[in-house]
């Protein structure tokens, strides 16, 4: 493959959980200014569509062309990295569950009993699993996973982890999460097992599938997206430029679009931009809306 990746937008202050939608468009949160945008590839265009307070994190479509959003309760990025991230002051927010209408609205549908919710994904049911780790890491093993049903209810499905962050469903159903540096995959008897202890000097933060079950992870610090066959074999590695000012690259999530599926769209925290990778060899697994 060896390809390299072209900046859609840049400007951005820390974008994450990309969506790709039917009417051709992006959209992304960032985490730092708190709203979501829409972005517009073939433009290289993009507008703020809803605000959401505290700190959004993923997102992913809902039925009615709304989207659910892992609501992280905010996190104060000047304190924590430094000036130049923003200057926007965070407003702190219940962590949770929300919802973006079509229109912008934002409105809650799950709050309170959580720790850090982070990324997640919708099963054909229209169950909705996400990870509700502690951030940052360190505290012990207290990450769990959830669901959200469609009644709106929650439960634990399991816990007892050290950092779990981005979560997918692979070609069996099962949900496959990142754990530590690493990609585990949760058996529906309960069991647990590694896919890939470590995915790299900087382990992964988001990932997807495409359609012949390979998974496409967020390097993060590494500031790439790595490419492993089912068996967590790495056989491909896709690069982000750097920049012209040598900002550290920070790749947080991914995901598949374009008309045909095959084009890859990842999210750089740092710089702050979205990128894609176009005409890809295998096209992205179908994305279940959320049951709106």
């Amino acid at each position: 493959m060896a390809q390299t990746a072209e900046v859609v937008v840049d400007g951005l202050v820390f974008p994450e959980g990309p969506v790709w939608c039917a009417d051709g468009t992006v959209v992304c949160t960032d985490v730092a200014l708190a709203v979501l945008y829409r972005i517009w590839p073939g433009e290289h265009r993009r507008e703020v569509i809803a605000r959401t307070d505290g700190g959004p994190n993923a997102a992913a479509p809902a039925s009615d062309g709304g989207f659910v959003v892992t609501q992280n309760g905010g996190f104060d990025f000047t304190a924590a990295a430094g000036p130049g991230w923003t200057d926007q002051p965070v407003v702190h927010v219940p962590s949770g569950i929300q919802r973006v209408l079509p229109d912008g609205t934002v409105t809650t549908l799950a709050a309170g009993a959580f720790q850090n919710p982070n990324d997640l994904v919708t099963a054909a049911d229209g169950t909705l699993y996400f990870t509700d780790p502690v951030t940052p890491p360190g505290g012990g093993p207290l990450g769990r996973v959830q669901a959200m049903g469609r009644d709106g209810t929650t439960r634990i499905v399991a816990s007892g982890f050290e950092h779990c962050n981005g979560i997918a469903l692979d070609p069996d159903g099962n949900l496959v999460v990142v754990e530590g540096e690493g990609l585990m995959r949760l058996d529906p008897d309960g069991t647990r097992e590694w896919i890939v202890q470590r995915l790299g000097p900087g382990g992964a933060d988001g990932f997807c599938f495409d359609a012949e079950g390979n998974v496409y992870a967020a390097g993060t610090t590494d500031h790439v997206v790595r490419v492993l066959d089912p068996r967590g074999t790495q056989i491909d590695e896709l690069a982000i430029p750097d920049t012209p000012d040598a900002t550290p690259g920070f790749t947080t999530n991914c995901c598949f679009g374009g008309p045909d599926g095959r084009s890859l769209y990842a999210t750089d925290g740092r710089p702050g931009q979205l990128v894609v990778w176009e005409q890809m060899p295998v096209p992205g697994r179908e994305v279940h809306a959320w049951p709106a």
